[in-house]
């Protein structure tokens, strides 16, 4: 007791009292400084960055992160618009913008963001169709950002993004979407096969046309057919020709005679 009460111990006390009274905050970092049981600065350095220094034993602090933070929401049950039973999780990034509310107004600021984040999620994903929520993924993101961001912003929280990670289906319905995909894909190849009959058919229809108007063009054709047979064929073929064909033939024939 002596030793403590010694001019040696009051100044080791002393020292270890300065010490307690100095506290280093990074860039990254802020200080929410109590000083009996009331808001206050430090007495050099204020609220941080750099060297904050306290009066020990009178005032508190309190370090808040100010980066920002990645949490991923839990798994939750949906059940969609159209009666549909889904498992939905997200990752929301958020950070701190003001340190002193951080701390007052909300008991633990990261917990209740994440209570916040899963109830939001369940209401906004509840109130959309299955097919809105396989297709429009970014709509429901920025929905969720804006619903969160305004819940959170009394307690001095930014919400940045949200972003729903997965969703997991039934198998059921998984089947089921899958045998539907089968079945578009299906339509769509027996539309694009219709619509290449029906061009075939239209191109066909205009070159019998042309050849109607123009008798000499379907005699060509006729030849360029009977060539392009014996080219592959090595058996002799016999073809009627007909008589428009050699008729010049015959005319000039006549004339010599």
């Amino acid at each position: 007791m002596n030793l403590l009460f010694s001019p040696l111990g009051v100044l080791v006390l002393a020292v270890i009292l300065v010490i307690m009274g100095f506290n280093v905050l990074r860039e990254y970092e802020r200080a929410v400084i109590f000083r009996w049981g009331r808001l206050a600065r430090g007495l050099i350095g204020g609220n941080g960055p750099g060297v904050v220094v306290i009066i020990p034993l009178v005032d508190k602090l309190v370090r808040v992160s100010l980066r920002t933070v990645t949490m991923d929401v839990p798994p939750q049950d949906v059940i969609t618009k159209d009666n549909v039973s889904v498992k939905v999780n997200a990752v929301i990034y958020f950070r701190v913008v003001d340190q002193q509310r951080a701390i007052i107004e909300v008991e633990d600021y990261l917990y209740a963001t994440s209570m916040m984040a899963q109830t939001t999620l369940r209401s906004v994903l509840g109130q959309s169709q299955l097919d809105d929520l396989l297709a429009k993924r970014e709509q429901i993101n920025v929905e969720l950002q804006r619903i969160i961001d305004q819940q959170t912003e009394p307690w001095g929280v930014k919400v940045s993004a949200v972003e729903v990670k997965n969703v997991d289906l039934p198998q059921e319905m998984q089947r089921a979407i899958a045998k539907q995909a089968e079945a578009e894909r299906e339509r769509r190849a027996k539309v694009i096969h219709a619509e290449g009959e029906y061009q075939a058919a239209q191109r066909l229809a205009d070159a019998a046309n042309i050849m109607s108007q123009n008798p000499v063009a379907l005699q060509l054709r006729y030849l360029q057919s009977l060539v392009e047979i014996a080219a592959e064929n090595n058996s002799t073929t016999i073809f009627p020709v007909p008589i428009d064909i050699i008729s010049p033939l015959i005319k000039v024939l006549e004339k010599k005679e």
